[in-house]
């Protein structure tokens, strides 16, 4: 016995990653089914060594499917996903449509897991931004042992957290440098990506805060614990993917940079990196295809009473999006499905 799945978006980056990572941890399928919108429809996608044809979203029925895995945004969300959550099939959404709703759980697994049974609800599980997936995993074993007071978060985030045309936009650019005739205007940004950085993800907020890091500090809140103050101050990078942070915890109680290393190499989902050398540490591109959350640089910070510093990287389009939904799915699975 196995499930019938559905992957909502199967042309777009996380898609296509969704498709990879089923086929990858084996998760026990009985059905497939690849939907897109019109225009995308009829393209081809790979699951494993089979090839499958992507079918109308608008047209599609999901009566008798259990899950449905969607990678589309918040307009087309809001559309399909409560029809297929009316017709018994569970949801498990990728956009920020959901994420703040208090009737949909917002789940990553290695922190709270048994969220995942709030979804009776409504039918639907959220999946968190991307920046705040590989975050939390992180902070998660930490505030078990010492309790979080203060986190404050800069962000490195690639461009494929924005999507192909962003992966595009990068690519042309950094060619279009040296190849007179070839520039290329900024069109997804506002600025220039190649070899540049930007302050700027999603929109401003009235406080001066963009809603990436506004989204940081709620879902932290929502996922981890609601009493963790968070600032965040996310940008953009000439990356092609992988999302890299560099975050300072301030502990209601001193915990120790050689103990903090060792829960972090017992707890799901990471991998510790942290040798005080040039190259002891992880990088993005190293990063890029892998499961893990990977933390370097830990260190005390001796300018607050119990801080603490870290290096945190991971595959956005995998922990922060794709490996994410997938897990959720296999939990949902294990909890309250119960079918593979």
């Amino acid at each position: 016995m196995g499930y019938k799945v559905v992957v909502v978006g199967a042309t777009g980056n996380v898609g296509r990653e969704m498709l990879n990572i089923l086929d990858e941890r084996a998760f026990p399928i009985e059905e497939i089914a690849v939907l897109a919108s019109r225009r995308s429809l009829g393209t081809e996608v790979s699951f494993g060594d089979r090839t499958l044809k992507t079918q109308d979203l608008a047209a599609f029925d999901f009566t008798g499917w259990d899950i449905a895995l969607f990678a589309v945004g918040s307009e087309a969300t809001k559309e399909y996903a409560p029809k297929a959550a009316s017709q018994g099939c569970v949801v498990i959404d990728n956009s920020s449509l959901y994420r703040m709703d208090p009737d949909v759980p917002l789940v990553v697994p290695e922190v709270n897991a048994d969220a995942v049974l709030g979804y009776t609800k409504k039918n639907i599980i959220a999946n968190p931004n991307c920046s705040t997936a590989q975050m939390v995993v992180a902070l998660k074993p930490l505030h078990d042992r010492a309790k979080i007071k203060r986190v404050v978060v800069s962000t490195y985030q690639s461009v494929s957290g924005t999507g192909k045309d962003a992966i595009d936009e990068l690519w042309n650019q950094t060619k279009g440098m040296y190849v007179p005739g070839q520039e290329v205007a900024p069109s997804v940004y506002p600025r220039q990506i190649a070899f540049n950085v930007i302050p700027h993800i999603d929109v401003f907020m009235e406080d001066g805060g963009t809603k990436e890091e506004w989204k940081m500090m709620v879902e932290t809140k929502k996922i981890l614990d609601p009493s963790i103050k968070l600032t965040a101050t996310c940008v953009r990078v000439p990356v092609f993917v992988g999302h890299s942070e560099a975050i300072n915890i301030e502990f209601e109680e001193f915990l120790d940079e050689d103990e903090a290393r060792d829960i972090l190499r017992e707890a799901p989902g990471v991998m510790v990196i942290d040798k005080r050398e040039p190259g002891g540490y992880v990088t993005p591109v190293e990063c890029v295809g892998d499961f893990a959350t990977f933390i370097s640089r830990i260190r005390q910070d001796s300018t607050i009473e119990n801080g603490l510093n870290l290096w945190c990287v991971s595959d956005n389009l995998r922990k922060g999006a794709a490996l994410n939904a997938v897990q959720i799915a296999e939990v949902l699975g294990q909890k309250a499905l119960k079918k593979g």
